[in-house]
């Protein structure tokens, strides 16, 4: 009977000023620039995983899915930052230049970092087990990345972005409980959801202490490969991919089958985690949510209006 129920995968995320939705076959862009106009950004969309059985196929969905989302994402923002800064000057070789930057800092500090702890505590505690030490990387990992959210959500910016994310959440939760989709109903949604991007990232970091885990022994007991910090960084580094795709399938999971009492302790961390990155939006920023939901679906939202749908993840 789960099974049965209509299933339309729905989801987005916040930019500056503005909301990104994704529905099936499109996603559009609502933001409201400093002189209060609501502009949008339209774009027909099916991904490859549909095309293609190959790349439908499970855990390998997951890193399709994970690399359409960052591009998608990525030039969302940008576009969201050029119509509140119409006037500033662009340098593509400075902004990848800065790119390439941001990505070593993130590999630094949340696998790096990880490592070269680890690889202390182990050697002052006379420790060589492979599982302990991947289990003392992903603890430090996972309170790295806490601290990092904490940290920025005092930042004006960071915490009117984390409104709407909240706001993208509660439109979300409208539409898929068949309500009339306005200010009013959506308000009255949690600002929490299963399928959120910060669950799939702190499941990823647990699904990666399980999988590094297999890796380094397989590598250890099998290729007979004596493995330090930097030899781990490298193989690590690689595997994220499939790591990635294994985390979509829980995630999926777990966002699918939310109601049993097993799956909520699973999701439950994620939900905590997102009580820092999504924040209760105003009125105005419900509304550029809606907005942004309408302009995806455009005419045809008014097919799936009246109906509950209980969709298990993105794509």
């Amino acid at each position: 009977m789960l099974l049965m129920r209509s299933s339309i995968l729905v989801g987005g995320q916040a930019v500056i000023e503005g909301v990104m939705m994704r529905v099936p076959g499109a996603y559009a862009t609502a933001v409201r620039k400093n002189n209060g106009e609501i502009v949008f950004d339209y774009h027909p969309f099916e991904s490859i995983t549909t095309k293609n059985s190959f790349y439908g196929l499970p855990i390998i969905r997951g890193m399709i899915h994970l690399y359409e989302s960052m591009r998608m994402g990525y030039q969302t923002l940008q576009w969201s930052a050029d119509m509140n800064t119409p006037d500033a000057q662009q340098n593509k070789f400075l902004d990848s230049i800065l790119s390439f930057l941001s990505i070593l800092f993130a590999i630094g500090l949340f696998f790096g970092t990880p490592l070269l702890l680890a690889d202390f505590i182990q050697k002052s505690t006379g420790g060589d087990g492979t599982i302990a030490f991947n289990i003392i990387s992903g603890a430090i990992r996972i309170g790295l990345f806490l601290l990092y959210l904490v940290g920025i959500s005092f930042l004006k910016d960071i915490h009117r972005l984390f409104q709407f994310h909240g706001a993208e959440h509660k439109t979300v939760y409208n539409f898929e409980s068949g309500k009339e989709i306005n200010i009013s109903n959506a308000s009255t949604f949690k600002k929490e959801h299963p399928r959120c991007g910060t669950s799939f990232v702190f499941i990823v970091m647990i699904v990666a202490i399980i999988s590094f885990s297999i890796i380094d022994t397989i590598l250890i007991h099998t290729m007979d490969i004596e493995l330090n910090v930097i030899r781990r960084l490298l193989i690590h580094i690689p595997c994220i991919p499939l790591v990635a795709g294994l985390s979509y399938e829980v995630l999926k999971i777990t966002a699918r089958f939310q109601k049993y009492f097993i799956f909520k302790i699973l999701a439950y961390p994620g939900l905590l985690l997102q009580r820092i990155t999504t924040q209760n939006p105003d009125d105005q920023q419900l509304e550029i949510a809606i907005e942004a939901l309408r302009c995806a679906f455009g005419d045809s939202l008014k097919d799936y209006q009246g109906k509950e749908f209980n969709a298990d993840a993105i794509g």
